[in-house]
């Protein structure tokens, strides 16, 4: 669990922590890159700070972390809100499931949605920009369970088949989005390098009809290394920075 002194700033020691797991985090990163052929710079680190204080955020912005990842609305718009004056160069990614009556706060702060699973979110998400007067990327999330011809997990939400392909047509033709890519968890209990494989095949579904899709946003703490061998672009990770993640508040 963090600690943070007075006034929101990191404690030294957690500063320390964080630093340490960021640096075994980017070797990592450097060294799974290097074993599948790839470059480096192809590569986003996404840390992923829900249920961690702002003060975190802070220390990993002075460590030089500029993607952030948060999954519910509220704590990320007010984290996104207190850091902005001092830290106006980081990126915040929404990536946990998305409720369209969410999308117009989400569109005000965010630089990329991971969770895009349905036409509706599309359509709300594309209100929400338009009245920020922003433009916003977006990953269609895959359910790789589902790809895989397992029962769906829906706790995590995602699209599958046929449907992938309506999602990022709807995304591609909604005008303040970018369609990014395609975005996955690797289904609990299966071989990630497996199901990594089944989004690569997803994504070359999507980019036959959309060149320009060319970002994965796959692999956390646990299976970083399958993710960027399968091609990854974006790594969402929490725990290997920040440790295990408090309860919720």
């Amino acid at each position: 669990m963090s600690s943070a002194a007075p006034g929101g700033e990191p404690g030294p020691r957690r500063a320390a922590e964080l630093g340490a797991r960021l640096e075994l985090l980017r070797g990592r990163v450097t060294a799974a890159a290097a074993a599948a052929g790839r470059d480096r710079a192809e590569l986003t680190v996404v840390v992923v700070t829900k249920f961690f204080p702002a003060a975190d955020v802070r220390a990993l912005a002075d460590l030089g972390v500029r993607d952030v990842g948060e999954s519910r609305d509220q704590e990320a718009a007010a984290k996104a809100a207190e850091l902005a004056p001092e830290h106006p160069a980081l990126r915040w990614h929404f990536v946990g499931q998305l409720q369209t009556n969410k999308c117009r706060s989400v569109a005000r702060y965010a630089a990329a949605v991971h969770s895009v699973d349905r036409p509706r979110l599309v359509a709300a998400l594309a209100a929400g920009a338009t009245a920020a007067g922003r433009e916003l990327d977006c990953f269609v999330q895959v359910d790789l369970a589902r790809e895989l011809g397992e029962d769906a997990d829906p706790a995590r939400g995602g699209a599958a088949g046929d449907d992938v392909l309506r999602v990022a047509d709807a995304v591609a033709s909604a005008g303040p989005l970018r369609l990014a890519g395609l975005m996955a968890v690797a289904p609990r209990g299966q071989d990630p390098q497996r199901a990594f494989a089944a989004l690569v095949r997803a994504a070359g579904r999507v980019r036959a009809g959309h060149p320009g899709a060319v970002h994965l946003s796959a692999g956390m703490s646990g299976d970083l290394e399958a993710a960027v061998a399968a091609g990854a672009t974006h790594l969402r990770v929490g725990s290997a920075v920040l440790g295990t993640r408090p309860a919720a508040r």
